[in-house]
């Protein structure tokens, strides 16, 4: 399994009890959507391996009671502690409009609309929430706000981003 073709879910934050249970922190912004989640990737010395989930209860402020198939005692589960957890990228919600995840714009044009093409997007810089597209063009790069206010369109079929004129 390639790292690439997974995402970031979260974090196993503690043991729970002496059964094995574990306590998950969800990095997301609707931890609702993973209340039926069957399966976790659990990140152990690099490598993703797969757990089943028995039972998931949502706790609230993004944390989650979990029992895993594979973790019967406290042994196993404290070995667990601290591991980050992942999903498959096709697991993602699907986000329309001006939303977008990080991972989804990389290789789209940006074009404006009054000076047309300005460059291909690299990656997101993102620094205290402040998220930036890094674009390049004929080896230079520009560096444009992803915000609201100046993106217009995302043509996720064609690939393109249409953003308004930033001086």
């Amino acid at each position: 399994m390639d790292k690439k073709d997974f995402y970031f879910l979260g974090k196993i934050t503690k043991t729970s009890g002496y059964q094995g249970n574990l306590m998950f922190f969800f990095d997301v912004d609707d931890i609702n959507y993973y209340a039926g989640l069957e399966a976790v990737f659990v990140d152990i010395n690099n490598d993703l391996i797969p757990f089943a989930i028995k039972s998931l209860r949502i706790k609230g402020n993004n944390s989650a009671f979990v029992t895993l198939e594979e973790v019967t005692d406290e042994e196993q589960s404290r070995a667990l502690v601290g591991c980050e957890l992942f999903l498959p990228l096709s697991y993602l919600p699907k986000l329309t409009g001006k939303k977008f995840y990080f991972h989804e714009v990389a290789g789209f044009s940006v074009k404006d609309e009054k000076h047309g093409f300005i460059g291909i997007i690299d990656r997101i810089f993102d620094q205290s929430g402040n998220s930036i597209f890094v674009i390049s063009n004929k080896g230079k790069e520009i560096l444009v706000p992803a915000t609201d206010e100046i993106i217009k369109t995302i043509d996720r079929q064609n690939r393109t981003i249409l953003i308004q004129n930033v001086r």
